[in-house]
C-alpha cells in the first residue's frame, strides 16, 4: 500500500516535468500589431500553438521571424493553428500576432509556445535495456494520463471561453431587439389610439357657424 501511495506520489510530482513553455492570453486592440520575443538555442525544437478566443471572425494573422529576420512562418486570418519547427540559428526569435486588418473589433488571443522536448522522467529511461518495473511503469501511464488531462483542461477552457463571448454577444443582440420592439409597440399603440380618437371625435354645428 505504501509503495502505491510513493507511486502516486512521485507521479504527480513528475507531471511537472514537461517541457519548459509560455502560455498568455492578451487582448489585440483593432488595427494593432503586437510581437513577442524568445531567445533560443540553435538545434531546440519550439512548437506555437494559438487560437483567437474572442473578437470579430475569430481570426487573426500570424508570423514568426528567426534571427536574421527571415519569415519561417506566415499565416492570414487563422481561427487556430499550431506551428513546430527546429531552430537552425542562435539568437532571438519573435512571434507577432496582427489585427491590423480589421476596424473595429478587437481580439482575444491564446497562445503556448512550447520550447524543448519532454525531459524524461526517469533519469536512464533512454539508456536502460532492462524492462521497466511494475512502480515505474504506474509512473509512466500516470504522468502520461496527467499530460492529457492538463491539455484537456486547456482545451475546455478555451472552448468555454469561446462560447460564453458568443453567448453574451447574443444576449445583447437579443436584448437590443426587444428594447426596440417595445418602443416600436409603444408608438404604434399610441397611433392607433390617436387615430381611433380622431374618428369619435364630434364636431359642434355652432363652431362652423361662430366661424362664419
Amino acid at each position: 500500500m505504501r509503495g502505491w501511495m510513493r507511486s502516486w506520489a512521485l507521479a504527480l510530482l513528475l507531471g511537472a516535468l514537461r517541457a519548459s513553455g509560455t502560455e498568455l492570453t492578451f487582448e489585440l486592440p483593432d488595427s494593432d500589431k503586437q510581437c513577442f520575443h524568445q531567445e533560443l538555442d540553435r538545434g531546440l525544437k519550439f512548437t506555437l500553438d494559438y487560437q483567437v478566443i474572442t473578437g470579430g471572425h475569430y481570426d487573426v494573422d500570424c508570423y514568426i521571424e528567426d534571427p536574421n529576420g527571415r519569415t519561417i512562418y506566415r499565416e492570414t486570418k487563422k481561427q487556430y493553428d499550431s506551428f513546430p519547427h527546429h531552430t537552425e540559428l542562435t539568437g532571438i526569435y519573435t512571434f507577432c500576432f496582427s489585427n491590423e486588418f480589421s476596424t473595429f473589433s478587437h481580439k482575444t488571443i491564446y497562445f503556448n509556445l512550447q520550447v524543448g522536448d519532454e525531459p524524461p522522467i526517469l533519469p536512464d529511461m533512454g539508456t536502460r535495456v532492462t524492462a521497466l518495473t511494475q512502480m515505474e511503469s504506474a509512473c509512466v501511464t500516470i504522468h502520461e494520463a496527467l499530460n492529457a488531462v492538463i491539455d484537456s483542461q486547456t482545451h475546455y477552457r478555451l472552448r468555454e471561453a469561446q462560447d460564453r463571448s458568443r453567448a453574451e454577444d447574443l444576449n445583447g443582440r437579443v436584448s437590443y431587439w426587444s428594447v426596440g420592439e417595445t418602443v416600436i409597440l409603444f408608438v404604434v399603440s399610441v397611433g392607433q389610439v390617436m387615430l381611433l380618437k380622431s374618428f369619435f371625435t364630434e364636431k359642434r354645428p355652432g363652431s362652423s357657424a361662430a366661424g362664419t
